[in-house]
């Protein structure tokens, strides 16, 4: 079984609905058993991290996804709650952030478009992978769909980088965990792939 971790921040029938079109099973669950017995895990989250986090506390799910041995995948804002700290609302680096599952190193910031890009970053934008089995069959500049203000900073656990008016991780991983800051599941044949590419890990 594949299971879709229910933060009960997300819209969380779309990213069951396109696992579903690749002719996956999978559930919608918050159950540790499940979670932790899945053949993949997805992290899917939107609003802010401070909810987020606060949701997974609720229902005694940080530790059970910090021991998910499967490979997970966060999308969007559940990429940015594996990292360890993300900085919202203004609150600087030398102020106690927001705590996250901290699977991935790194600090979630909010982006500083050196133009006059807006924010949030919405809409689509292309991506410069790496050499990984996420991108089987995903050309380098492909476009993906982007909704958000806050990204991670480029570094070691970067697999794809974009570009907002300064380079940000679009795809990051670390041993089986797995981010993407775009939502796979509105980024038309190529968050197909990549989907279908997870699946396939």
């Amino acid at each position: 079984m594949n299971v879709i971790v229910d933060t009960g921040c997300a819209n969380l029938s779309s990213v069951r609905f396109a696992v579903e079109r690749l002719g996956y099973k999978v559930t919608i669950s918050a159950n540790p058993s499940l979670i932790l017995s899945a053949e993949k895990v997805f992290l899917p989250g939107v609003g802010t991290v401070r909810e987020a986090m606060k949701n997974l506390a609720q229902n005694q799910l940080v530790d059970v996804i910090k021991s998910v041995e499967a490979p997970l995948l966060g999308i969007c804002l559940g990429m940015q709650i594996l990292t360890e700290y993300s900085y919202e609302d203004g609150i600087a680096e030398n102020q106690q952030g927001t705590k996250c599952l901290g699977v991935i190193p790194g600090h979630i910031r909010k982006i500083q478009p050196k133009g006059h890009e807006p924010l949030p970053h919405m809409g689509w934008n292309q991506i410069q992978p790496a050499d990984h089995p996420l991108f089987k069959g995903i050309d380098n500049k492909s476009f993906f769909y982007f909704v958000h203000s806050y990204a991670l900073p480029v570094s070691q656990y970067t697999l794809a980088q974009c570009d907002y008016g300064e380079p940000f991780s679009a795809v990051i991983g670390h041993k089986n965990f797995f981010g993407v800051q775009f939502h796979p599941e509105r980024s038309s044949a190529a968050g197909a792939q990549l989907l279908q590419n997870f699946m396939e890990m």
